[in-house]
């Protein structure tokens, strides 16, 4: 039987446009179905009925339909602030905390004519790679449920695979987009830096963080980064030098043009930890390059240069982005063990010690954009495991939770580092119905042309047609 999440999320937008749905009918859809399914999934730690369905009258008289989301639901990763909502960061610590203010992206997204239904969950304060706090239930793979979902946007990407939201916003430190996205077959953009005027990454340490959409198609994708990318201007800000065609769905929907792609299977992690690629990665990889070269693009193995400085420089940045966690004393133990080892290792760190971390960071990239510059794009595995089971991460020992991250997510934080456009694509699933991802890394402002591969690539395998068992009730 027909039902409305079984559009995307851009036939979702022409049906509002045409009047065949309500903004309020929508929404409404998305609550029911939210606060049926989410029980068993923990994709949500909050939903704000009330408010939402307030938010979707105000828009149907308010909001000019012009605006880019009109009507659409959504809901904020809760390491994002809305004013008035419960915004825990995944935290004890923050269990009870309502802001006074939005973030910005917040009223961007409003701007925008959305409708935010509630918060996605979120690991504490998105440090790890998995989502599995102590402030909520973990966020469970739809496809099993036995399976984590990745990390930090894991909420996210629960609600959408499972068709609890058309898309979702999220955030990428190290992966923390595409992991997640990959894990749950999902399509899954981490911007270039600077692009989202409302989170450009260059106030955040080491310019690693941006926000960026996760959705089941590629277009749904692009159609919530134009809006995102739309929603402010200041310096910092920079709009895809390469790309002048307008807004970034014209490149998803087109989906035109031969490009010359790199494959890749070495990380900058290899000559720190034991890196291996497991079979169902490679398959998902055999599968792209397969679809590539029938689609007669260029298609050449590459491989990074050995830099040792890459793995110490990248640690010592994660556990310094701790260090300025709001807790001291006694609120310390409401921390869960491993943000606890982050923030006693980052405040130990000295200033030479950072300053050393980003210096050596900062030539990676330039080594990193040299290496690519005679590809258009770069293929790697999205993940060199399949996803992972809930409770699989130590939680006492910080540096083996470290080491087990690396292991499974090699091809994601280098990215951050970089400054790059990524894309994870759902190209493949394992005999056991998991699904198993591809990354695609661009040149800076290189977004246009992992959309259209994307879109090439979605035309022939057809990921947007698999979903797990949840969409069907």
């Amino acid at each position: 039987m027909f039902e409305l999440h079984h559009l995307t999320a851009l036939e979702q937008w022409t049906w509002l446009q045409e009047g065949k749905v309500s903004p309020s009918e929508l929404v409404g859809h998305y609550l029911a179905r939210s606060e049926r399914l989410d029980t068993g999934l923990g994709a949500f730690l909050t939903i704000i009925p009330d408010a939402a369905l307030a938010r979707a009258r105000q828009v149907e008289s308010d909001v000019p339909r012009t605006a880019p989301l009109w009507g659409l639901p959504f809901a904020d990763k809760d390491l994002v602030a809305r004013k008035g909502v419960r915004t825990t960061y995944g935290s004890r610590l923050f269990s009870d905390y309502v802001p006074e203010e939005s973030d910005e992206l917040v009223d961007v997204l409003d701007a925008a004519g959305a409708v935010s239904i509630g918060k996605t969950n979120a690991p504490e304060f998105g440090l790890p790679s998995y989502t599995e706090n102590l402030v909520g239930p973990p966020a469970r793979n739809p496809y099993d449920t036995a399976l984590g979902a990745g990390g930090s946007s894991g909420g996210a990407a629960v609600a959408v695979a499972a068709g609890l939201l058309p898309f979702a916003p999220g955030s990428d430190g190290g992966g923390s987009i595409r992991i997640p996205a990959a894990a749950c077959g999902l399509v899954g953009v981490k911007p270039s830096r600077g692009l989202i005027p409302a989170g450009s990454g260059v106030d955040k340490l080491g310019g690693l963080v941006v926000p960026g959409p996760l959705a089941r198609t590629v277009a749904d994708a692009a159609m919530l980064l134009d809006a995102m990318v739309s929603g402010g201007d200041y310096p910092f800000a920079v709009r895809a030098p390469q790309w002048d065609g307008g807004p970034l769905l014209g490149a998803a929907v087109r989906g035109d043009g031969r490009y010359q792609v790199g494959v890749m299977t070495t990380s900058p992690w290899d000559g720190a930890y034991d890196i291996r690629i497991e079979p169902e990665a490679s398959a998902a990889l055999d599968v792209t390059v397969r679809e590539l070269d029938a689609m007669g693009h260029g298609v050449d193995s590459t491989a990074l240069e050995p830099d040792d400085r890459y793995a110490p420089a990248f640690r010592t940045l994660w556990q310094a982005g701790a260090a300025a966690i709001p807790a001291h004393g006694a609120e310390l133990e409401l921390l869960e063990p491993l943000t606890r080892w982050l923030v006693s290792r980052g405040r130990d760190l000295s200033a030479l010690d950072l300053a050393q971390a980003l210096s050596d960071l900062a030539a990676f990239e330039r080594s990193l954009i040299r290496q690519f510059a005679g590809f258009d794009a770069i293929l790697t595995p999205a993940l060199a495991m399949t996803p992972r089971p809930l409770g699989w991460y130590d939680q006492a020992d910080g540096e083996l939770n470290f080491a087990q991250q690396v292991q499974y997510t090699p091809f994601t934080s280098f990215v951050n580092v970089s400054g790059l456009p990524a894309i994870t694509l759902p190209v493949h699933v394992t005999d056991e119905g998991l699904p198993m991802g591809v990354q695609l890394i661009g040149r800076p402002g290189g977004e246009h042309v992992l959309l259209a591969l994307g879109a090439q690539l979605e035309r022939r395998l057809r990921w947007q047609d698999r979903h797990p068992p949840q969409w069907w009730t």
